[in-house]
């Protein structure tokens, strides 16, 4: 017969929120799970940027190597894989408190979680540039609060037709004074106070179609974007750009439970970052798409916290210790097991984790 885990919480997605989120209740003393399908953006991230101490050469894979690694050394599951459903299982089933269970389906893990965190992200709507997806990383930028910084002073495009994307190319004006807002053959969709504010600000707006890509002439691997072709001919180098045509949120096992979903297609969360469904938590982009590494690394922490107070057994309440003697209650409340992993790991001189340089 095949075992099926249970655990106290099972978080899925493994970005910056969904590791953070199943590091602290691990650490709280909760038997916990993270089940992560390759391919998330934060695989695509080639530099990470403002993230105290961390050293712009760390990667998103990088970084979150180092987070699973630490994950397993205080004793959570790590399950890459890709889950296809969650669904509450009948009241009084299985639960821990009085029925709250899911039942969470992966493609080749069956496992069950008293708690539940959506960590799934968004996607990013491709940009319709021939190969210019390729440079993502690479000078193709989505995130204008994490790379504006490294294109300063340098020519840069913004590919886009709507309101965000103008914004983004006047914003890039606090940063270098070239600037291309690129329509890409598309009529302008801004309304009329944004098309006064693009005609003021000393931006280029080229209608023109872009053809393709070049890379730069350096001898970079995987290649740096060099500029874009158009569809008359001429070209234009540039150091960097972004690409503006929206989000999709993953959203889709959030609805499948019945939790709310925002106008925007992000899930609604209150300030503990649970859901309109009663024991399903949502942290991160998925919740706001503020994309955002340090953003979503407080989330986590932030929701791992409020599942900890939401679930810990002590201190009782008031009432429950009327009547009750203290030689009656047993403590402490933590698996044998997860505090037998907290006396072994005080024995361990080495961590995982990055360590400053002797």
């Amino acid at each position: 017969m095949t075992r099926q885990p249970s655990y106290e919480v099972i978080v899925v997605g493994g970005g910056p929120a969904g590791l953070t989120t199943a590091l602290y209740t691990t650490r709280l003393g909760h038997r916990t799970a993270l089940v992560t399908r390759e391919g998330g953006r934060h695989e695509l991230v080639d530099a990470v940027h403002n993230l105290i101490g961390v050293s712009e050469e760390t990667s998103g894979p990088e970084l979150a190597a180092v987070a699973v690694a630490q994950l397993e050394e205080y004793g959570a599951d790590y399950y890459e894989d890709a889950v296809t459903s969650v669904e509450r299982v009948a009241d009084g089933e299985t639960g821990t408190d009085g029925g709250r269970r899911f039942h969470v389906e992966a493609a080749h893990a069956d496992i069950f979680a008293d708690r539940v965190v959506l960590a799934t992200g968004f996607t990013d709507e491709a940009p319709r540039v021939p190969d210019l997806q390729r440079y993502t990383g690479h000078g193709l930028h989505y995130c204008l609060h994490c790379d504006a910084y490294t294109l300063g002073d340098a020519s840069v495009f913004v590919v886009g037709h709507d309101d965000h994307a103008a914004e983004i190319a006047m914003t890039l004006l606090n940063f270098t004074g070239d600037v291309d807002l690129v329509l890409n053959g598309e009529d302008p969709s801004w309304d009329d106070e944004t098309a006064t504010q693009v005609e003021t600000h000393p931006i280029e707006v080229l209608s023109r179609t872009v053809a393709s890509t070049f890379p730069d002439e350096g001898a970079a691997d995987p290649p740096w974007i060099g500029g874009l072709e158009f569809g008359d001919g001429t070209t234009r180098e540039y150091a960097g750009g972004f690409a503006v045509y929206g989000r999709s949120y993953n959203s889709d096992l959030a609805a499948d439970l019945g939790c709310d979903i925002n106008d925007d297609g992000s899930v609604a969360v209150d300030d503990d970052y649970e859901t309109s469904v009663d024991g399903v938590y949502a942290v991160g982009d998925v919740t706001h798409g503020q994309n955002q590494t340090p953003v979503a690394i407080g989330d986590g922490a932030y929701a791992g916290i409020a599942i900890h107070h939401d679930i810990r057994r002590f201190p009782l309440s008031s009432e429950e210790c009327a009547d009750r003697d203290a030689e009656d209650i047993e403590a402490p409340a933590a698996a044998d097991d997860l505090r037998a992993r907290m006396r072994r790991h005080r024995t361990l001189d080495d961590h995982a984790g990055m360590t400053p340089d002797e």
